[in-house]
């Protein structure tokens, strides 16, 4: 059995034939991970926006959601690492489709192996502007707030925002690649014999000390993924 990592695949930020792409990339590793996985951790951003109602929530990843859900009957753990384009979710992901919620990160045992996970934005020491932000696009009378927009206005606009944070972010992210590294190596040095970060759209994986540091990459245009069997982790990609 395996542990898969994976993160940001970013659904519904590209035009129709890069994300025909993206979706025929992912269903490829979604067959992977019927085949052997156990337990699933997604890094965030899988969505490049992602905002719940009520009673409504986007309809247009309605085939990855269903993909999901298939995994959790099949008896797979599936968890899911909120990102800076989907932290705005609600109880939809736990309980309508099994997938266990974390907000910032999480810590958990795997095959003998002590795993610290995280999405990673706002991680790097230069980027004390966008924590800011966070803290103010995160604050629930602000999410209250923005819930009292009809879905049919909100979800546009919030595309359009995303759209341009990542265009943002993007130019800033080779600047932060120590910053990544020096944070694993810290919780490496602490216990941790795997650390799994998202959000730099780089595929990395580094061996410091008797631990290991990778980076997912992204399902743009790596389609990069980790993946942990007998206790061993290796970088891997869905190709042509």
């Amino acid at each position: 059995m395996a542990l898969y990592i994976f993160s940001d695949a970013h659904l519904g930020a590209n035009d129709l034939h890069k994300e025909a792409l993206k979706l025929a990339r992912l269903e490829r590793l979604f067959a992977l991970m019927r085949e052997d996985a156990d337990r699933v951790v997604i890094l965030g951003d899988l969505f490049d926006f992602w905002f719940e109602y009520k009673h409504a929530i986007p309809k247009e990843h309605h085939d990855v959601l269903c993909r999901l859900r298939d995994l959790v009957l099949r008896g797979v753990r599936v968890d899911y690492v909120s990102g800076n384009h989907d932290f705005w979710m609600g109880d939809f992901f736990p309980n309508k489709i099994g997938v266990e919620l974390h907000r910032d990160g999480f810590d958990f045992d795997y095959d003998g192996k002590k795993v610290h996970c995280l999405h990673g934005d706002g991680l790097a020491k230069k980027d004390g502007g966008y924590r800011f932000l966070k803290c103010i696009l995160r604050n629930p009378v602000n999410i209250w707030l923005y819930r009292k927009l009809p879905p049919d206005w909100a979800i546009p606009l919030a595309k359009k925002v995303s759209g341009s944070s990542r265009e943002y972010t993007s130019k800033r992210d080779m600047d932060f690649v120590s910053d990544y590294e020096a944070y694993a190596m810290m919780k490496l040095n602490e216990g941790f014999d795997l650390v799994a970060i998202g959000h730099l759209h780089i595929p990395t994986i580094k061996g410091i000390g008797n631990g290991v540091y990778v980076n997912t990459g992204d399902f743009i245009e790596n389609f990069s993924y980790a993946k942990v069997v007998d206790g061993t982790t290796t970088l891997e990609y869905v190709r042509d």
